[in-house]
């Protein structure tokens, strides 16, 4: 991956000028803010809450990425990266009076990525390199590798992100599925919308498609390969399809899920400097 600071900092000024009709986001995730939230669909709100559970725990976990690129029917391993990555993300409950949105993603291969970082810290990114002097902000937007952007890699929570609407029921393979209508909440959400389908019996994750302001589709998942782990069947594998280009997609295999809560310290920009190799 080839960070080159001006190309980031073109990408982030223009997307906070295309989006600053919409709010900025909260200041902290306490629970007189989240409950302030608005969302008239009550139902669509339950259903994206209990797919967000199979997506991810609500306490703090650890996981291992490896994102793989596919293009012209090649695997391009030669561009295959793995990443040790560390969420705090979870709702104010009657174990945590205030929520936290905070993500640590920690380059392990390839071994020329070590000391390689980026830290997710609810509105702001950033990204770190041993060759920079100091950690760099980044947009979500950015594109890491093949189709995964910088905010794919970090567990999104739908329902904090997104004001959902239920649109109906569909045929998913063998299953019904909800069909659900999500527009981001925040300027900073890495998808102005997405089409989300989610199985009626199970609220396993099924498809999601990513749009841009326009309504264009930008690109497709498929949550896949459910297995248990953490206490609930889990999609161990996402794969991202490029919206023009079906022949070419991105998997997402997720492995080595274990709750872990790293030390507060760890999730500060400063800290990044010691991922020094």
């Amino acid at each position: 991956m080839n960070h080159r600071l001006p190309g980031y900092l073109l990408l982030l000024i223009a997307a906070m000028n295309s989006h600053a009709e919409l709010p900025q986001a909260l200041k902290s995730l306490d629970r007189a803010q989240l409950d302030a939230l608005t969302q008239d669909d009550q139902e669509a709100r339950r259903i994206i809450r209990l797919a967000d559970r199979v997506r991810a725990p609500d306490r703090p976990f650890r996981y291992t990425l490896t994102l793989l690129e596919h293009k012209d029917g090649q695997d391009l391993t030669d561009r295959q990266q793995t990443l040790d990555i560390s969420m705090r993300f979870y709702k104010p409950s009657e174990i945590h009076e205030k929520g936290d949105a905070r993500a640590l993603a920690r380059y392990i291969l390839p071994a020329r990525d070590k000391g390689k970082a980026l830290l997710s810290d609810l509105d702001k990114m950033w990204y770190y390199a041993p060759d920079l002097r100091r950690p760099i902000p980044i947009s979500r937007q950015q594109r890491l590798t093949g189709q995964i952007s910088n905010g794919d890699v970090v567990a999104a929570d739908f329902d904090y992100s997104y004001i959902s609407t239920l649109v109906g029921e569909e045929a998913c393979g063998t299953q019904q599925c909800y069909k659900l209508a999500l527009k981001r909440r925040w300027a900073y959400v890495t998808y102005p919308a997405i089409e989300y389908w989610v199985e009626k019996q199970s609220y396993r994750p099924y498809r999601a498609d990513f749009l841009a302001s326009d309504g264009r589709l930008i690109k497709r998942a498929w949550y896949k390969d459910y297995r248990a782990a953490l206490g609930a069947f889990r999609p161990h594998q996402i794969v991202i399809v490029d919206a023009l280009r079906k022949d070419n997609y991105t998997t997402m295999n997720y492995a080595n899920m274990v709750l872990e809560s790293l030390p507060e310290s760890y999730f500060q920009k400063e800290y990044l400097l010691r991922f020094n190799g």
